[in-house]
């Protein structure tokens, strides 16, 4: 069941302070603009508001430290300036709104950090060369709908916003890490030490193939998709140009119909007249 925007932040927070609070889950619940998140919440870092059916953002707090912003399946057409108050921004979801031309998106030229954007499903993705423009708009951009300007898929750290986009960490270094440690204990408790090892690397080696496969399934249904929409838009355009032509070939027709009854009717005159 739905809720209200204000009622949810007051079930969110747990009898907490809004200082104390580092992100926000307000999915689902319904308000068409914003209702009852204030600057209080200073400390917020991650904000998810998908499907609340949002029209507008007016409204929207000054939020200094908040990095990833969820605005997905709402309606916003525009306004993205209100989130002028959120310069830390660095992932921004706006996939599924009714955002319709590139000029929408000015406003975020004044976000120098952020590096992921989201406009999945919005009507702007089919105009001609929208990735080259959006990429041009905003040169501090990294990655568009999940994919860079060479259609580099994001990794899944990137994408979600993990330590390790900017060198500080990184997962494989973890990883072998925590891979090191499995070592020891299977050598420590099994008969043979290098059998174990043995073991552990297998395991190692399947799970970064299953990632890998999955992101080549991803990458490849991302772009069947991306095909699919080039061609219905093609066949739009095919659709529409024949559509004129039919309908000029029906004027042309009855211009000669009409030309065919005016020539009967002259003749007939003449024919009747003294």
């Amino acid at each position: 069941m739905s809720m209200e925007m204000a009622k949810r932040i007051e079930l969110e927070k747990r009898g907490r302070k809004p200082s104390e609070i580092l992100e926000l889950n307000l999915d689902s619940c319904r308000a068409p603009s914003i209702d009852g998140l204030t600057e209080e919440y200073s400390e917020l870092e991650s904000l998810s508001l998908i499907n609340v059916g949002l029209t507008t953002l007016k409204g929207f707090p000054s939020l200094p430290k908040l990095q990833k912003l969820e605005l997905s399946d709402n309606r916003i057409q525009s306004g993205l300036q209100n989130l002028q108050g959120c310069p830390s921004l660095t992932h921004l979801s706006l996939s599924g709104n009714k955002i319709k031309e590139i000029d929408t998106l000015r406003p975020l030229k004044n976000f120098s950090e952020l590096k992921h954007l989201d406009l999945f499903n919005c009507e702007v993705t089919q105009l001609d060369d929208y990735r080259e423009q959006v990429f041009e708009l905003l040169p501090n951009l990294k990655y568009l709908d999940g994919f860079d300007k060479n259609d580099k898929e994001a990794d899944d750290d990137e994408e979600d916003g993990e330590p390790g986009e900017d060198g500080s960490e990184n997962d494989d270094d973890e990883e072998d890490e925590e891979d090191q440690d499995n070592e020891v204990i299977f050598a420590n408790s099994l008969p043979s030490a290098e059998g174990a090892a043995a073991t552990v690397s297998s395991q190692k080696k399947k799970r970064k193939s299953s990632n890998y496969d999955g992101n080549i399934e991803g990458e490849q249904l991302r772009t069947e998709f991306l095909r699919f929409e080039r061609e219905k838009h093609e066949e739009m355009k095919e659709y529409r140009k024949r559509k004129l032509d039919i309908l000029e070939e029906m004027l042309q027709l009855q211009r000669r119909s009409t030309m065919a009854l005016e020539l009967i009717a002259t003749k007939c005159q003449s024919v009747n007249s003294p």
